[in-house]
């Protein structure tokens, strides 16, 4: 889709042997990664330019350790000095890339970042993060993810929207199967005996759990970007310009289709054309969850069930599962049934149980359900309560949506029944209370 371009520096240095026995090789390496782990850079520095100039291919930390290196000197250097140093860091990175080509993505990441705090012009750096975006997106930092679209965001979205839609699909599916990986294992930390966790489980879990904040971050920060040409007004004329050329094109119309519904542009009639050659395209799980929305919405709710549980049963991956299941509750809630929604959130998290969006939907039909189901200032006060609780098991379970989770609890937490509201009804705090309607849930009063 995009042209690869090629970034080449002007390495000065002195030329390089490769002749040097494997022994003296061990030697110097050894001695320079003992320096560098005791953050005696400057110590380190003679033995690893050794190694760089005889010994490319011994280990890759030649160049992860010898960046950390570089950079001090590069850092420490002099006025007159300073060139030199910044061309040394340069050649760290594209011997890397010339040794060690499975690194390239991050490696053109990290340069980019490099060169963009040292003076590079825009264009230069847009070249490096385009190399890394074309390789592996997943790969790049989360700031060098969004310094790129904001790229390809600023030369396109006039003239070629389709390739701003495209960067963006790209991204969010890698971040998506990013997510999956790390609910998997905060999940298989969690059925662990929380008396008997390890260490290095508990540090493992908080690693994991920073890793899917950061790519909450990345997807807002995407969206925030996007939300200007991304309305119905764009995507429905766009697509339909589109459609013929793509009607069997069967990752064209998933994204189409995807964009559209998290845009809630689902009443045009051109949406259910885009969703039934989607299924026509690929009869796949995914598919027949939008079909099945489809369905609902012209009121053929048992046509649609059937639709909904055929697709969750096909899918074999969990977490595929579970978003499945949260995208009927979410189909569930736009109808009203709050309660049949709810039962759909509780069902995807018995395959995902760190899904957090599940126990914020929860959160928020509970809610908006607070004049329905009470009868006066106190029980009508009391549903925010249950709203909170659900809003602080998202954030619990699943720390990336606590931004989300805290604005949740912020709003709602503000409507909950004063001390003056809880002394006029006569009702102690901390005893339990029964919501009734739908929600039929009991709460500790406040």
């Amino acid at each position: 889709m995009k042209q690869i371009l090629t970034f080449i520096f002007f390495i000065a240095t002195a030329p390089i042997v490769f002749s040097q026995g494997a022994d003296e090789c061990n030697i110097k390496y050894n001695l320079f990664k003992g320096e560098y782990k005791a953050k005696k850079y400057d110590e380190a520095f003679t033995n690893w330019m050794w190694c760089m100039d005889n010994c490319p291919k011994l280990s890759v930390n030649i160049y992860k350790y010898g960046v950390v290196i570089a950079k001090h000197k590069f850092k420490n250097a002099s006025a007159a000095e300073k060139e030199t140093a910044k061309e040394l860091v340069k050649r760290v990175y594209m011997q890397r890339l010339d040794h060690f080509p499975a690194d390239k993505p991050k490696v053109f990441s990290d340069m980019a970042t490099f060169m963009a705090a040292n003076g590079a012009s825009e264009e230069k750096v847009f070249e490096l993060l385009q190399q890394a975006f074309e390789i592996d997106p997943t790969a790049m930092s989360g700031k060098n993810i969004l310094r790129y679209f904001d790229g390809v965001m600023s030369r396109n979205k006039d003239t070629d929207p389709q390739l701003v839609f495209d960067t963006y699909d790209e991204v969010i599916e890698g971040v998506e199967l990013k997510r999956n990986s790390y609910f998997k294992k905060v999940d298989a930390i969690n059925a662990k005996d929380s008396l008997t966790l390890s260490a290095k489980d508990k540090k493992n879990r908080k690693i994991y759990q920073q890793n899917l904040k950061a790519l909450m971050q990345i997807e807002s920060g995407l969206d925030s970007r996007l939300s200007s040409i991304s309305t119905c007004e764009n995507l429905i004329p766009l697509n339909k310009k589109n459609f013929d050329a793509h009607k069997a094109d069967p990752v064209w119309l998933r994204r189409a289709v995807s964009r559209m519904y998290n845009k809630e542009c689902t009443d045009d009639p051109f949406y259910d054309t885009l969703v039934e050659a989607y299924v026509k395209a690929d009869p796949s799980p995914q598919a027949s969850v939008f079909y099945a929305g489809i369905l609902m919405k012209n009121g053929e709710t048992t046509k649609a069930n059937e639709y909904f549980k055929q697709a969750v049963e096909q899918e074999p991956n969990p977490y595929k599962k579970s978003g499945y299941l949260l995208k009927v509750a979410q189909n569930q809630m736009k109808k009203g049934r709050k309660s049949e929604a709810r039962s759909y959130c509780y069902e995807a998290l018995k395959y995902a149980p760190s899904n957090g969006r599940a126990y914020l939907l929860i959160a928020s039909m509970y809610a908006s359900s607070a004049n329905s189901c009470g009868t006066d200032v106190v029980s009508k006060r009391m549903v925010y309560v249950a709203a909170v609780n659900k809003a602080v098991k998202a954030k619990s379970v699943d720390p990336s949506v606590s931004g989300i989770a805290n604005k949740y609890i912020k709003a709602y937490s503000a409507n909950m029944p004063s001390k003056k509201d809880l002394f006029v009804a006569g009702i102690p705090s901390g005893s339990s209370h029964k919501i009734g309607c739908w929600i039929n849930e009991t709460v500790r009063v406040p």
